[in-house]
């Protein structure tokens, strides 16, 4: 097989929900009883967030992606991996194909939410 290089098949996830987590906690112990309920609120937000999946976050990038060429429909399609890569030029036949099964996990997520009874 020639022609065949190892392509890079990394997409890096940045993450600071623990560095925000920290300056909460710090404004934490220093605030006034006026102040520590939103401040208690931001931290659980923080907390939330940084619990997301990577997974899930290079989804919800690829989405974003696809939906900034005026894509719309489903992830897992051809005209969907177009639009990822005429978004992002730099990604690879094969890195396209692997964000688009992460949109294709948080599309079907979303889905699922949107269908389930109300008070759930």
């Amino acid at each position: 097989m020639t022609g065949f290089g190892k392509q890079n098949m990394d997409l890096l996830v940045l993450r600071e929900a623990d560095d925000i987590t920290t300056a909460l906690r710090q404004a934490l112990d220093t605030a006034p009883a006026e102040e520590r309920p939103g401040l208690e609120r931001a931290m659980a937000l923080a907390a939330e967030a940084g619990a997301v999946p990577d997974a899930e976050l290079r989804g919800r990038w690829a989405l974003r992606r696809m939906a900034s060429t005026g894509y719309e429909g489903p992830p897992r399609t051809v005209a969907a991996i177009k639009a990822l890569r005429t978004a992002e030029r730099s990604l690879s036949l094969l890195q396209a194909v692997n964000l688009s099964k992460d949109a294709e996990a948080v599309a079907a997520a979303q889905d699922v939410r949107s269908a389930e009874p109300e008070g759930r």
